[in-house]
């Protein structure tokens, strides 16, 4: 038997649970848990069962990478990798309706957030991920909001004017299984992508991204990604 198999770690969505734990008890708001409208709840309840590697738990800092012992104040709730994951392609649509995918996202420091119209939480923490757009948005990095609604993307740009967004480009995922296919299992989801498109954490629940500490965790992976010479 291949040893690398038989060594290899059970999966559980219990990481998460973790995290979604941790984000209460820091006052980050309600989580949407697997709270999804019926025509997306079997893909984000398949999401769930399928949920990725197992990660360290929310506030642990174990590895040696760029954002070890980041996670803390307002990013407790982050879940560092201790060494990028490689992240499913996925589609989606930009603005105007350009067709895109996750190659596209490649060549800059990513925060993806995972948001729909109907979660409170996202309502909460959508003009913070502006200001944090607004400050440290560029060449280097882009915080890369998709919404998974259906049925067109008013909704979402109508969403945007109500809560005072002008810094983040529309973006979203017509068919609603994003949420699924990146293994998110709590509404919002946001992930931190290297420019490799790998995943280098991520945090289940709202945050605070406009927080000095949100800030650092993005400033160090825009550091890594400037001093890596890939």
């Amino acid at each position: 038997m291949n040893s690398s198999k038989k060594n290899k770690p059970t999966t559980s969505p219990a990481t998460y649970a973790i995290a979604v734990a941790v984000a209460l008890l820091a006052g980050f708001g309600t989580v949407y848990w697997l709270s999804t409208p019926s025509d997306n709840r079997s893909d984000a309840q398949d999401g769930a069962r399928s949920a990725a590697k197992p990660a360290p738990g929310a506030g642990e800092t174990t590895g040696e990478g760029p954002l070890k012992g980041l996670n803390s104040g307002a990013m407790t709730a982050f879940v560092v990798r201790p060494e990028p994951l490689d992240v499913p392609v996925f589609a989606f649509e930009g603005p105007g309706g350009d067709k895109q995918t996750s190659a596209d996202l490649k060549g800059k420091v990513v925060l993806l957030n995972i948001w729909a119209t109907w979660c409170v939480p996202c309502r909460e923490e959508m003009p913070q991920l502006n200001a944090l757009q607004s400050e440290l948005g560029g060449d280097g990095f882009e915080v890369v909001a998709i919404n998974i609604d259906k049925g067109g993307p008013e909704k979402a740009e109508k969403f945007l004017t109500e809560t005072g967004v002008t810094d983040l480009r529309p973006h979203y995922d017509p068919t609603g299984k994003l949420f699924a296919r990146l293994k998110a299992v709590g509404m919002p989801t946001t992930l931190l992508l290297d420019p490799e498109g790998k995943e280098m954490g991520r945090l289940v629940g709202p945050a605070n991204w406009a927080a000095p500490e949100a800030k650092a965790l993005i400033q160090a992976a825009i550091g890594a990604a400037q001093s890596d010479p890939k």
